[in-house]
Formats: structure tokens, sequence, C-alpha cells
């Protein structure tokens, strides 16, 4: 079997923000080894002193439904899983999918090495999730469902989410990942690839050749993001304990440290020729990962292992 990773995940956030879930079942194949399965799961509430994180890693997982690890599943319209002290069982409705890269054949080829997908950019989610005894009952929760796979992670990336912005409905959004690719020795400059949705209408972002300006930190990013014919720019930030710290592993044994606060504040604005510029705001609704190669972030990591 190649060596590669693939992981579902989704987040789903209070309608008012401030308190999500966010889970991910991935599996991972290293050369020469079976494949192994795990279950991560973050809830993050700005009340607390921080995230409560956990994850568990099981071998034998099973392409079933979309991914099954041990008893947890993962398939359409439904996430069931646990993990330690920590289970789920959610239900959930959701816009159509997006491709973020920008040519079908770029899903075929061996670059770029991940291929984001996000079967439902923005969804609904009902269910619970039950952490160390304490019950949240999720209720048309907004949030979204996401895919990846691939020979190797990014030298360093960035995905952003948005949904739920003050005075719009479900059909607006924003769902983006942008990389620095290690090719021939070189780390290239950001490509974006993703779509913003203003009011039903889908913009895509990035590729290519499209100019892509980022300055991030662990806490903080700011960007503007180019399409045809569309700008968008903006500011997503959270306090440093609001993080959750991980370790990502790739197939050739390579490991990243991923930060990611899923209750971040977006503010966005989307500029297009002949039309006033929309300003979008979601406040402890977004979602902001750093991926890095440096151990200096000061983030807290979690003490579990990768692949």
């Amino acid at each position: 079997m190649a060596a590669g990773y693939e992981s579902f995940y989704l987040r789903a956030c209070r309608p008012e923000g401030g308190l999500g879930v966010w889970v991910r079942y991935t599996v991972h194949r290293r050369k020469g080894h079976p494949p192994v399965g795990s279950l991560w799961f973050t809830l993050f509430d700005a009340e607390a002193a921080g995230p409560v994180a956990t994850k568990v890693t099981l071998p034998g997982p099973v392409a079933e439904d979309w991914v099954r690890i041990g008893d947890a599943r993962f398939g359409p319209g439904r996430a069931v899983g646990s993990a330690n002290d920590v289970s789920w069982d959610l239900r959930f409705t959701g816009a159509d999918p997006l491709h973020h890269l920008p040519q079908g054949w770029m899903y075929k080829s061996p670059l770029p090495r991940t291929k984001p997908v996000s079967p439902h950019p923005v969804a609904r989610f009902d269910g619970t999730v039950t952490v160390g005894g304490r019950e949240i009952a999720l209720t048309g929760w907004p949030g979204m469902v996401g895919h990846n796979w691939g020979s190797q992670h990014a030298e360093r990336w960035i995905w952003l989410h948005g949904m739920a912005f003050d005075g719009a409905g479900d059909d607006t959004w924003l769902d983006v990942t942008i990389g620095r690719l290690r090719l021939a020795g070189r780390t290239s400059p950001w490509i974006a690839a993703g779509a913003v949705s203003v009011a039903g209408e889908r913009l895509a972002l990035g590729g290519p050749g499209r100019p892509t300006r980022v300055t991030e930190s662990p806490d903080r990013l700011e960007f503007a993001l180019a399409g045809r014919d569309v700008v968008v720019a903006g500011v997503a930030s959270a306090p440093r304990e609001r993080f959750v710290g991980w370790v990502y592993a790739d197939p050739d044994g390579s490991e990243h440290h991923t930060v990611n606060c899923s209750i971040a504040d977006l503010l966005v604005r989307v500029a297009r020729p002949n039309t006033d510029p929309v300003e979008l705001r979601a406040p402890g609704r977004a979602a902001y990962e750093l991926g890095m190669r440096e151990r200096d972030h000061g983030i807290p990591i979690q003490p579990f292992t990768d692949g």
C-alpha cells in the first residue's frame, strides 16, 4: 500500500460564538507499515482556561461510509465516535461540495501533494457531545465538513474558515487553504485555493499566478487573496490560550507543529469591480490553523504522537 494520509474532519460552533468543537478522523500510512487510524477531538470554550483535547490511535481503519476507525464512523450526514472520556453523535446537512484546487486534473497528478475538498463548506449540526461528563447539545450549530489526502503535507500551510457572519445567511462563507510547497529544495511563495460565497454566489480564490499576501503568526493572520475580479482581505485572530497544538506527521517521517483555534475572530472585506465592498464579521465563529516547522511558537503541544 502506498504511503500517504487521509483525513475527514468537521467543526461546529455555537451560533453566538465562543464555544465550538473540532473532530478529525485520520488514516496514516507509513512506507512499509500497515495503516493506522486516529480520532482527534478538541472542545474550544472562550470561558475556559484553554481547549480540552484528546486523541486515540487504533490499527486497521476501514473505508466504510467515508471512514471507520474502531467503532467510530464518519459518513454522509453523520459522525459518531469516542476518544477516552469524550464522545460525539452528530448529524449534519450542508451546502454542495467545494473543490479547492482550480483544475480537476490536479486531484490526479503528483502535485500538489495535498488534495483538499470540503464535502460541505458550510453545514448545520444537531446532536450531542460529551466531554468528561459535560453534555453539550448542538441544535442547528453552524459549521463545515472537510476532507483532504495526499502523500505529504505542505511545507507550511494555513486553513481559514468563516461562516455565520453577522447579518448573513448560510449562503455566505469563506473556505480557503493557503500553502507553501517544498519543490526541488526550494520553498514556493504562498499559493491559495478555495472560495468565498456571498449570498450564494461562489467566487473562486487563489490558484497559480493569483496574488496571495499573507502575514502569519500562531495567533494572528492578515491576508489578501485574489480571484477573478475579486479580492478578499482581512484579519483572523484569537488569544493564544484558545489555541490547541498538535503534532502532524508525514509519511516520510518528518513532522509539523499545527496550531488551531476554531472559535477565532474573523473580519473579511470582499471587493469586486463596480460593486460596493462587502464587510463580513464572525466574532468567535471562525477557524484559523497554521502548520509549521517551528518549535518555538509558544503554543502548548498535546502529548500525542502521530502516525
